[in-house]
């Protein structure tokens, strides 16, 4: 018995460990198109997201306010900050959708939202998300399938502040209104007629 146990002993220490695979490092991505609430909603479709937090990027002012950001005064816009995981779902992946998600004709406005806190940006954190947005973007110039010309700015990202804890997740904490919301403003409609099939 203890010569089979020591036999053990040896097979146990000889045979090498199997390595486990190193965990994806997740990567982060930045998007302004229009309010964020619907930002939020879009990326939350991609099932491979692993989170999105609504916030404000772009301006001059430390840890904004709502209200300072709707007022227009502290120059950020609102984005949404998606983290996700390289290994399962791509950059272009989270490129389409947010061209798909936004009006790409038109600067400081989306939709009925009109100010610059509402402009549309793509935010590249790396020299390669910054590559990827401008060929997508060249790629839409050429394939769009509407008149107008595209108009959306990609820019580096610049610091962070997530907005407040109501506006997070808004469309389930508050259906009624956040329906209210996207029919009065007539987001979808637009992006149907911009985007048609495609959406689909």
């Amino acid at each position: 018995m203890l010569r089979v146990h020591f036999a053990l002993a040896v097979l146990l220490v000889a045979t090498p460990a199997v390595a486990q695979p190193p965990r994806a490092e997740l990567a982060k991505a930045t998007f302004a198109a229009g309010c964020f609430w619907c930002t939020e909603e879009a990326f939350d479709k991609v099932p491979e997201v692993v989170s999105t937090t609504s916030g404000y990027t772009g301006g001059h002012r430390k840890n904004p306010t709502y209200g300072e950001v709707s007022s227009g005064i502290t120059g950020h816009t609102e984005v949404v900050q998606v983290v996700y995981d390289p290994a399962k779902v791509s950059y272009e992946r989270l490129l389409e959708q947010f061209w798909l998600n936004h009006d790409p004709t038109v600067k400081d406005r989306q939709f009925c939202d009109v100010g610059s806190q509402y402009r549309p940006s793509i935010f590249y954190h790396t020299a390669e998300q910054k590559r990827l947005a401008e060929a997508s973007k060249a790629r839409w110039d050429r394939d769009k399938p509407f008149k107008e010309p595209i108009v959306t700015p990609i820019v580096s990202a610049g610091d962070f502040w997530p907005a407040e804890d109501y506006h997070q997740d808004f469309y389930k904490k508050n259906p009624l209104r956040y329906q209210f919301y996207t029919s009065g403003c007539g987001r979808y409609p637009r992006l149907d007629q911009l985007w048609g099939k495609l959406r689909k």
